[in-house]
């Protein structure tokens, strides 16, 4: 027969546990978004989701995105990623040199293709999500999924979502959504099944004509992000809006995304 007291323990510690489990946010589809991940700057009126950089904090009050680059290195970080003891986490070409992303010089791949190096990175990703979580962002946006295209070869899509699956299931633990970046083409609902993404953000899924790769699997829980620099780009985001724009957030940035002080700043939004 069981005690009353250790009964009474039992009850305790389970509600324990269930107090301490983060509390998993919404997301608010449809709602305002703003990019900020080149420098941020304080939200036009209206405007219900932000997504910045984890060197950033989040905007008071509004749903908070933590921009992470997951596959690949940021130019400010080659020092702590081409040294020892992470130099081998680099992905390197046939001929032996670091792979670099032929369209963002400074960044290169990381290496995916075995569970040793991934669990690796995956352990320098959870402490910037840790940082993300603490900072009290709701969600993270793992940025360059689709190196495994880019890679002549080299890297599968099973390798990228495998080390998606390990920090997507951190983040989860920490109470963040985990946003898919790009790739609905190339994975369909693989990505949502596979590492577990929540929602997702689409740059440019109107002028490649692949939007309902996104919305097919994720319906009203995706950000479009649509660029000044593309052919023809007004008339390009008029038709994702006549699209779209009723049912998720479709905006229009500069590629660098500055401030909005800076000349080359442009934000719109259906």
């Amino acid at each position: 027969m069981v005690s009353f007291t250790f009964f009474s323990l039992l009850v305790s510690t389970q509600l324990a546990l269930v107090l301490a489990a983060p509390t998993t946010p919404t997301f608010p589809a449809n709602g305002k978004f703003d990019y900020q991940i080149g420098a941020p700057y304080t939200p036009a009126a209206g405007v219900k989701v932000v997504e910045r950089d984890h060197s950033q904090s989040p905007a008071a009050g509004l749903f908070n995105i933590c921009y992470l680059n997951a596959f690949q290195t940021q130019p400010e970080e080659k020092s702590f990623w081409t040294s020892s003891p992470n130099k081998d986490l680099l992905l390197l070409t046939k001929a032996g040199a670091l792979f670099e992303d032929k369209d963002w010089k400074g960044e290169y791949f990381l290496d995916t293709t075995t569970d040793a190096k991934r669990q690796r990175i995956a352990t320098i990703l959870n402490g910037w999500i840790d940082q993300c979580a603490d900072k009290g962002f709701n969600a993270i946006e793992p940025d360059n999924l689709d190196t495994f295209t880019r890679s002549k070869g080299l890297l599968t899509a099973d390798n990228n979502l495998a080390l998606a699956k390990l920090f997507t299931d951190h983040a989860h633990s920490r109470g963040l959504l985990v946003a898919q970046k790009n790739t609905g083409g190339e994975l369909g609902s693989k990505g949502k099944a596979q590492a577990g993404f929540d929602f997702a953000v689409a740059e440019e899924c109107n002028e490649y004509d692949e939007c309902g790769s996104y919305t097919d699997v994720y319906g009203a829980k995706v950000i479009e992000i649509e660029y000044t620099d593309a052919d023809d780009a007004s008339a390009n985001f008029k038709a994702a809006c006549k699209a779209r724009g009723s049912s998720i957030s479709v905006i229009l940035r500069d590629r660098q995304v500055v401030a909005s002080s800076a000349k080359a700043y442009h934000y719109e939004e259906c």
